[in-house]
């Protein structure tokens, strides 16, 4: 049986059409999602993120756990709320999932983790954690909703509790702020500004009805990823998996290689690996007719081959773009096979659009 958030029943009143997700039953949209796209690019959309997980770990050897655990260094965290972005690697630097870590105080720090790997996720951290006797604590008591675009932040503030109003609104980008069981983090998944938001599900369920009311349109999964492709942010299980690492996954920028006697989970492999990856990650841009989808084959002619891991159609671009995965000698002209047809792509620099703004 599929699992449900607190928030199933809104999804049904909205007649949204649901799938399968990770074993969640999920909204991939509910009218339109090129409607959906636009409005988080125009104006604030919402989305119910709660099959995520918050996982706690409590300790005052915390800090030192988690330079191990992690490929990027939570020492760069010194402002109580910061947030890292970082993957969570195996010794062969496999990506055990990408993920956010919170430093909140030198006792607590808080990891979101992906649905589809939650249960891998605890089990790997319960393991390493041990030897640090850091408790890990699993927040199925807390539910996650997005609420993205240039009027999201507007919007959530007049909802928030009057201690959290104020402190949301200077709250920096990449920092959370936090009050009882509220707790508000600018982060998102769409290129846009606003804040995901972590708090009890009874509570998720009234602030998504105020929002609602206050004319934040709902949004499912199928326009958080042609957001997310359209702002060059990897896709977990698609991208990147326990069988690639970070550097033939466009994730280089996310390794704390300094201090060099970090010796976190995978660097031994991963250093291996430094400046002689046999693939890299591009993004690139369709010139002609046609939609990109992941495991198309990508060629070049240098005579370089790969495979596209994530594409599709660019609403805000109108134009399909794509990730892809490719020998490291890739350059110049390219091309996608598209039903036994190959079609002219230039490579560009992801992100592709960022703050309703197309980059490329």
């Amino acid at each position: 049986m599929l699992k449900k958030t607190a928030l199933h029943a809104e999804h049904v009143r909205l007649g949204a059409r649901l799938v399968d997700f990770a074993g969640w039953e999920m909204p991939i949209q509910y009218q339109s999602q090129l409607d959906e796209h636009h409005a988080v690019r125009a104006g604030a959309g919402m989305f119910d993120v709660a099959h995520m997980s918050a996982v706690d770990l409590h300790g005052p050897r915390t800090r030192e756990f988690l330079r191990k655990l992690l490929a990027n260094d939570v020492a760069k965290l010194t402002a109580p709320g910061k947030a890292l972005y970082s993957c969570m690697l195996r010794e062969d630097a496999g990506i055990i999932d990408d993920l956010i870590a919170y430093f909140i105080n030198e006792d607590w720090f808080r990891l979101v983790v992906n649905a589809g790997t939650t249960e891998k996720d605890l089990a790997w951290i319960s393991q390493q954690a041990a030897a640090f006797g850091v408790s890990v604590k699993y927040r199925d008591d807390l539910g996650i909703v997005a609420v993205q675009g240039p009027e999201a932040r507007d919007k959530v503030i007049k909802q928030l509790p009057s201690e959290l109003a104020a402190a949301a609104q200077a709250v920096g980008v990449f920092q959370a702020v936090y009050a009882g069981d509220w707790f508000v983090g600018r982060t998102g998944y769409t290129g846009e500004d606003g804040f995901e938001l972590m708090l009890p599900h009874a509570d998720l369920v009234k602030l998504w009805q105020k929002l609602e009311a206050d004319g934040v349109r709902a949004c499912g999964l199928g326009a958080r990823d042609t957001l997310r492709l359209e702002a060059g942010m990897n896709l977990y299980g698609q991208d990147m998996d326990e069988s690639k690492h970070p550097l033939e996954s466009g994730l280089g920028w996310t390794i704390g290689w300094d201090p060099a006697d970090r010796d976190f989970i995978g660097r031994t492999a991963l250093s291996a690996l430094r400046g002689k990856s046999p693939q890299k990650f591009v993004s690139l841009v369709l010139e002609g007719r046609g939609v990109v989808r992941a495991h198309m084959k990508v060629r070049f002619a240098n005579g370089a081959e790969g495979e596209t891991t994530s594409g599709g159609f660019a609403p805000t671009m109108k134009s399909s773009i794509a990730f892809a995965r490719v020998d490291a000698k890739a350059e110049g002209a390219c091309e996608v096979e598209i039903r036994g047809q190959w079609v002219a792509a230039k490579l560009v620099k992801a992100p592709f659009v960022r703050n309703g703004k197309v980059l490329v």
